[in-house]
């Protein structure tokens, strides 16, 4: 097996063990994007003698010390380009600065390595909403690898990086995970830093690892949760050892099953493979509780006026003035705004700001924003309610497995719901996991986790009795 898919965990125990070198580690991932990638095109760009560089300089003291890690390309990486996955800032933009998420890699002694692709501004299900290439489904050729995430879950799933990382507005890096047969965690709001990541969703977006295992995932949640004064979102609260008491079992745990998340429109095999995997943990020690998530049902239709409201906002900073492409001898400067956006921004990009800027907008403000945070309001009460009788919740985290490339390419509406089991989460502020279930036909397949504030331990622990069989 190449050192690119080793797990982290592993590369660990042999570089501490001298049998490899963190050199030997960045080149093989060199070797297997070139040979590779060119079929999956889960990588933007990447620069090797920096990576090369830095791992002869790696500190294998430190508890990431060493290991590459692919960045989704929405988040800043001093030095290197953030194209976001679309052509307004591609060719136009190089990060000044490091995220905090990225300093954080640094100082555990990671080595960012490379910019996985992405939808354009993180905003789509299929990873085909990007601007700069297409993505192959790895685990599932000629399906989607899933989305926004889907270029950081093929990079993993491909075997070209032991790790990478992604954000998720609304299951960006849950859905990929599953699509791709990889683990995803979306750590509770706050709890990774904020600061540096390119914004679609403020009240949404936030940064997590995907990975070969739990234990991996446990390990980056380690170097990247924290407080960030730089970020007015960010948690102050301790971080504690994710990696220990993950083989702890789910002996005497609560685990719920939300009865609206097992409806008609769910595919069979996905719906079996869920309820089996509640079976094994029950089997485990665990107590399988029915419950009810009663507003569900609105849960779509409010993330798709809060989410494209706060885009409307946060992408008005792209205007050709202060970075990224601009029109070429505009009229006027209102013509340098229309023309650059114009020329600049994908289909599902201006879709989204048009929602975004009509629901904000004078005289629709209250009936639709207002009302959706209203709604937002009583989704978060249902699960408080919810984690008063239970420890997490199992769903699935996909209605079905990945479809076929350009199935739902021109359909909006099949693409929305593609993220119904997993937009929650994002707007009431809770952590949730993907963890690999048995395949389908071929189609990868993963069971959502879904924890309560702070709640992250408890969800690795039981996603790695999940992993265990």
């Amino acid at each position: 097996m190449s050192l690119a898919a080793s797990t982290l965990s592993s590369l660990r125990r042999q570089l501490n063990s001298g049998d490899i070198t963190a050199r030997d580690i960045v080149q093989d991932v060199i070797q297997q994007i070139h040979s590779r990638d060119g079929e999956i095109g889960a990588f933007i760009s990447h620069h090797e003698e920096s990576a090369l560089s830095a791992a002869e300089k790696a500190d294998l003291t430190l508890p990431l010390g060493g290991l590459p890690i692919g960045i989704k390309d929405n988040i800043n990486v001093l030095g290197e380009p953030c194209t976001c996955g679309s052509q307004f800032l591609k060719n136009a933009y190089t990060a000044p600065y490091d995220a905090t998420a990225i300093s954080k890699l640094k100082a555990a002694g990671a080595i960012p390595f490379g910019r996985t692709n992405l939808d354009e501004f993180a905003m789509g299900s299929s990873t085909e909403n990007s601007a700069i290439q297409i993505t192959q489904n790895p685990a599932a050729p000629g399906h989607i690898p899933g989305g926004s995430s889907g270029g950081s879950a093929a990079a993993v799933a491909g075997k070209l990086i032991p790790a990478t990382l992604g954000s998720d507005t609304g299951g960006s890096i849950r859905q990929p995970a599953s699509h791709c047969g990889v683990v995803g965690l979306k750590p509770t709001y706050g709890r990774i830093s904020r600061y540096g990541l390119v914004a679609f969703g403020s009240s949404l977006d936030q940064i997590g690892p995907l990975t070969q295992t739990v234990e991996d995932s446990a390990l980056l949640l380690n170097a990247l949760a924290g407080h960030d004064p730089r970020d007015s979102t960010s948690l102050r609260a301790a971080v504690p050892d994710y990696t220990e008491g993950l083989d702890q079992g789910v002996q005497g745990m609560k685990l719920g099953l939300p009865q609206e998340y097992f409806t008609d429109g769910i595919c069979p095999k996905v719906r079996e493979r869920v309820e089996t995997a509640a079976k094994k943990l029950e089997s485990q020690g665990a107590e399988i509780i029915p419950i009810s998530l009663p507003h569900t049902e609105y849960a779509v239709a409010t993330y798709y006026i809060i989410a494209p409201a706060e885009a409307s906002s946060n992408l008005s900073r792209f205007d050709g003035v202060r970075y990224g492409n601009r029109a070429e001898k505009p009229a006027d400067m209102l013509s340098l705004y229309q023309d650059s956006r114009a020329a600049g921004f994908g289909p599902e990009v201006k879709r989204r700001i048009i929602l975004g800027t009509y629901v904000l907008s004078s005289g629709y403000y209250d009936a639709f924003y207002l009302r959706a945070q209203k709604v937002r309001t009583l989704i978060r009460q249902d699960f408080q309610k919810a984690f008063e009788q239970v420890d997490a919740i199992l769903t699935p985290v996909a209605p079905e497995g990945p479809s076929k490339m350009g199935a739902s390419a021109d359909d909006p509406l099949k693409q929305f719901l593609a993220d119904i089991f997993t937009i929650s989460a994002n707007l009431v502020g809770n952590c949730g996991i993907s963890v690999p279930l048995e395949p389908s036909e071929g189609l990868p397949i993963g069971l959502q986790i879904l924890g309560p504030h702070l709640g992250e331990q408890t969800i690795l622990r039981c996603a790695r009795a999940v992993e265990a069989g």
